[in-house]
């Protein structure tokens, strides 16, 4: 595995961070984000939306719990799952993912101990708030399987 840590000051920041992931992906690539309610898993997804050029706004789909973008530029569509409300991997699994995982950039908040299973390749995305008020945020980016065994971000 391999990781890679940045510190995150601004919201704009986070959708800065998010663009330049969006440079890395493709279709079939997996995102699953954890991090408390505000840490900015949304607005990360925002700037990777972005990115990759699909059709917004992107909003957290907590009460839908998942929402497609569809690309706006020929490329990838973006599935936006928001796994709060999920009671485990059955209901998960239930949403068939699997089948746009292939062609579509997936992205799973709170996916933490249930989406692994949809890909062996993915990015673990971890944001901690930093300790006192203003204090931005702390993103960790772990490549897991061959497809981010040489994960770089690139320039800022």
């Amino acid at each position: 595995m391999k990781a890679v840590t940045v510190t995150v000051p601004t919201a704009e920041d986070m959708r800065e961070l998010g663009l330049r992931l969006a440079g890395l992906l493709r279709a079939g690539d997996l995102l699953v984000m954890t991090g408390h309610l505000g840490a900015g898993k949304t607005t990360l997804t925002q700037g990777i939306g972005e990115g990759l050029k699909v059709r917004g706004p992107i909003t957290s789909p907590t009460f839908v719990i998942a929402r497609v973008h569809p690309s706006l530029a020929g490329g990838p569509s973006l599935v936006h799952v928001d796994a709060y409300r999920l009671g485990g991997f059955a209901e998960l699994d239930d949403l068939d993912l699997d089948a746009s995982v292939e062609d579509s950039v997936t992205i799973v908040e709170w996916g933490e101990g249930l989406a692994e299973g949809l890909a062996d390749d993915r990015l673990e995305v971890i944001i901690s708030r930093g300790e006192g008020p203003g204090e931005g945020r702390e993103v960790r980016i772990v490549g897991v399987g061959d497809r981010w065994s040489d994960l770089q971000l690139g320039p800022e």
